[in-house]
């Protein structure tokens, strides 16, 4: 069974950086598509970023391509999420989420399996 904890969230000013971490346990392949996606109040979730762990191939929504950055780093078993330049309208909770045998060469969209239990970020103005 996959777990995913996500950490590094919290309170920040606009045009500031922030770094999300996403620790993955359970993974029993490197055959896996990672990804961020965030839901604000009143809205419904929407993708954020995703990378596919064998390549590290990367796809962005349009909202945050140039600002924000997905990596892995498979010593520590962790997706990470650099967010630069952010907006008041980036405050959302952010979830982890992982899709288990992706072979693939573009990380998806949609489809996820396995969620975290979501991190807050909060943009101030």
């Amino acid at each position: 069974q996959v777990q995913l904890v996500e950490s590094g969230g919290g309170l920040v000013q606009a045009g500031d950086s922030l770094r999300l971490s996403c620790a993955v346990s359970g993974r029993t392949s490197v055959y896996y598509a990672m990804a961020w996606f965030r839901q604000a109040p009143g809205k419904e979730r929407e993708f954020v970023a995703s990378i596919t762990w064998t390549t590290g191939t990367t796809s962005y929504a349009d909202s945050v391509q140039g600002r924000f950055t997905a990596s892995r780093d498979n010593a520590k078993n962790t997706v990470s999420l650099q967010m630069n330049s952010v907006k008041r309208e980036d405050t959302a909770l952010y979830y982890c989420a992982a899709r288990p045998w992706f072979f693939g060469t573009s990380p998806p969209r949609a489809n996820y399996d396995y969620w975290g239990q979501g991190a807050q970020v909060t943009v101030s103005s």
